[in-house]
């Protein structure tokens, strides 16, 4: 079969196209003819490597994918050949105290399908039936592919964790990406006003048309911090969806209203920012913890998607041969919403 694999860690020249042979499936097990998936930070991060990322090379990226089910295994009774499917990519042993309460994305085992296991970007994948689930003829692949982990994320983040209600202010750092083109729509569903970040107008106008009320261009004003203080009537925001991390950690605390909460799901900047805090034990913050999502909660926020009620924003589609340019697009931050590829 065709696939993408990442042969040594490194630049985007290390991603090629091979012939791989078609992975054999368990019991519990389903092999998914692949349609499309969708770049997420996280391929950056597997493709560039790290210490604490051990892999076996080549590897097969991409955590999101959606396509058409090829064979089930002998127990499985969810899905059926010919049905049409999306993939969360949260794996879990299914056996341990985290799993048996419902909460698999905290699972003792817990793994990421494309980082630390082969991923989609393939023509055929294996993956346990559980974590798949039937999408309507009306969403077409590239929209689920582009809807499953950014969408899942958003709304364990911001639903669970950050406890959004309505007449909260949310404040969105970095408009144009996937999580957060998801967030301000999660946001605006709950009740919420939004605030979001960019350095691009255009990324902001866009934003604005998916819901977002207040829109602060963090490179035409550097201390946008102020600026949410000020458009917040001096109160400071109830919720900060912090994806970014070293760069913008303490003006995320700072935004914040006494008694607020910031999420955080990732670190795109580093993991290691400057604190003080005073600000948190003074102002009573929570800082919350936020990574992928319980299997009903997945569920849950598909089912949304489902019914249009929330949409997932493709920002572009290349072939799996053009992976290298789909890279180079997501790490120059030119996308607005989900970068695809098709196979």
């Amino acid at each position: 079969m065709k696939a993408l694999v990442l042969k040594q860690h490194g630049g985007s020249e290390n991603l090629a196209i091979e012939d791989m042979s078609k992975p054999s499936i368990g019991s519990h097990d389903v092999l998914v003819n692949v349609k499309a998936v969708s770049l997420n930070q996280l391929d950056l991060f597997v493709r560039r490597g790290s210490p604490a990322l051990k892999l076996t090379l080549p590897h097969i990226p991409c955590s999101d994918a959606a396509g058409v089910v090829a064979e089930v295994g002998a127990h499985v009774k969810n899905v059926n050949v010919g049905d049409r499917v999306v993939l969360n990519p949260g794996l879990s042993c299914g056996r341990c105290e985290f799993c048996i309460a419902g909460e698999e994305c905290l699972c003792a085992e817990f793994k990421i399908f494309g980082e630390h296991t082969p991923g989609g970007a393939a023509e055929f994948i294996s993956v346990p039936s559980r974590n798949l689930i039937q999408i309507p003829d009306t969403l077409s692949f590239e929209q689920a592919a582009g809807a499953s982990l950014v969408f899942l994320t958003a709304w364990r983040a911001l639903m669970t964790r950050a406890r959004v209600r309505a007449g909260d202010d949310v404040l969105i750092l970095g408009a144009g990406a996937g999580t957060s083109t998801a967030a301000i729509q999660i946001a605006k569903k709950a009740g919420a006003r939004v605030l979001v970040t960019s350095s691009s107008d255009e990324k902001l106008n866009r934003a604005k048309e998916l819901g977002a009320d207040i829109l602060i261009n963090y490179k035409t004003n550097p201390d946008w911090d102020r600026e949410v203080y000020a458009k917040t009537n001096k109160r400071g925001v109830d919720v900060v969806f912090e994806s970014v991390g070293a760069e913008t950690w303490l003006k995320s605390i700072r935004s914040l209203r006494k008694g607020g909460r910031m999420v955080v799901i990732g670190a795109t900047t580093g993991p290691r920012p400057q604190e003080e805090i005073g600000f948190i034990f003074w102002k009573q913050i929570e800082i919350l913890g936020s990574t992928m999502a319980s299997q009903h909660e997945f569920r849950d926020v598909m089912k949304l998607i489902f019914r249009g009620e929330l949409k997932p924003i493709i920002d572009s589609v290349f072939p799996l041969e053009q992976a290298q340019q789909a890279h180079a697009r997501l790490e120059k931050a030119e996308q607005f919403g989900k970068i695809v590829m098709t196979i």
